[in-house]
């Protein structure tokens, strides 16, 4: 049975708008391990505590849409055990934050070149997947063996084959047919991107979606990120003025709802 969205908290003062979509890129965990003299292991699993109060503020804060980059498509390029040991931590987190989900109404959805994740961790992510599925309230995409790059790739490629089988003609390729080839159609374009621990760089996350998004990156590693943390970086984002390259009552492309800011 679906779990209908707590009333959402008063939203906090943050003297400007409040982001529809968020995505964060979830960097550190590492670097936080070893800084404690722990292995590399130890910050992934700390940074699941971070997952969930970010997961469950955004929630209850009434955000729209959450995408978490849990796992790229370069992450494979890492030592086996590690690879081994996020595999088996996603299936515990996918069963263990179950009724965190539901009781605050998300629905869960992966995104990426999900076949390639083993078996047990699919079956566990699409049996999360249907749990939530009737939830209404935000929408929490983890982003797993993902990859900008591949996802246009794969984008182009059946779109070839559609045009080659007569169902695409090339004048009627604009943004929202490729939007539509896309894993997830129904993305919206993040309004903010937050990065921890300090570096400045997208690393092949969401390129064509975050083309007009605004940038928060943060010196906190993702293990030590907190609802405070949280809050500092929708503050900064409210403070910003979005143009979409025109001028200041410019309104976004394809988001006519939204009012510019």
């Amino acid at each position: 049975m679906a779990s209908n969205p707590p009333s959402p908290v008063e939203r906090p003062d943050l003297g400007g708008p409040f982001p529809e979509h968020l995505a964060v890129i979830m960097d550190g965990n590492g670097r936080w391990a070893q800084r404690q003299g722990l292995r590399r292991i130890f910050g992934h699993r700390e940074g699941i505590a971070s997952v969930r109060e970010v997961t469950t503020s955004c929630a209850r804060m009434g955000l729209e849409s959450l995408t978490l980059y849990a796992f790229s498509v370069e992450n494979w390029k890492r030592p086996r055990k590690e690879v081994e040991y996020l595999m088996r931590l996603l299936r515990r987190y996918l069963v263990a934050e179950r009724d965190t989900l539901m009781e605050n109404g998300v629905r869960l959805m992966g995104i990426g070149r999900l076949d390639e994740l083993p078996a047990d961790a699919l079956s566990k992510l699409r049996e999360t997947e249907e749990l939530t599925r009737e939830n209404t309230g935000m929408v929490l995409r983890l982003a797993l063996s993902y990859g900008s790059r591949t996802e246009l790739a794969d984008a182009l490629r059946e779109a070839v084959a559609d045009a080659a089988a007569g169902n695409l003609r090339p004048d009627d390729v604009d943004d929202d047919t490729l939007r539509g080839y896309l894993y997830d159609p129904q993305t919206p374009d993040p309004d903010l991107v937050i990065r921890t621990a300090g570096e400045m760089r997208l690393s092949n996350f969401l390129l064509w979606q975050a083309s007009y998004s605004e940038l928060y990156v943060t010196e906190v590693c993702w293990p030590e990120f907190r609802e405070p943390d949280l809050l500092a970086a929708l503050r900064a984002y409210a403070g910003r003025e979005r143009r979409y390259g025109g001028l200041i009552d410019a309104k976004p492309p394809d988001r006519g709802s939204e009012k510019a800011v």
